[in-house]
């Protein structure tokens, strides 16, 4: 996969969780969206990872934070939740 392509899923799947409610609601009246399938394959893939870039995924993409929050939160500097950041993509280039 290209970089990207990963950084435009993962878009995605943060937006599926910023609506998540209103995506679980409608999935009961419509069926699943090809985005549920994307979530999955990503969580599984990211639940092998190093533990930092887990908490990174977890951090960026799930609970929707941005990197600055998120450096603040785990005092970290932003620069270093970039890098991380970065990791994670290579990384999920490398496992999908």
């Amino acid at each position: 996969m290209m970089l990207k392509e990963i950084r435009t899923d993962l878009t995605e799947i943060r937006y599926y969780y910023a609506h998540k409610k209103v995506f679980d609601e409608a999935i009961c009246i419509t069926g699943s969206n090809i985005i549920m399938d994307k979530v999955q394959r990503y969580n599984e893939a990211v639940s092998q990872a190093p533990l930092r870039q887990y908490e990174i995924y977890v951090g960026l993409y799930i609970n929707n934070n941005t990197q600055e929050w998120l450096a603040e939160e785990l005092g970290y500097t932003p620069e270093y939740i970039q890098m991380l950041n970065k990791q994670l993509l290579l990384y999920l280039q490398k496992t999908l």
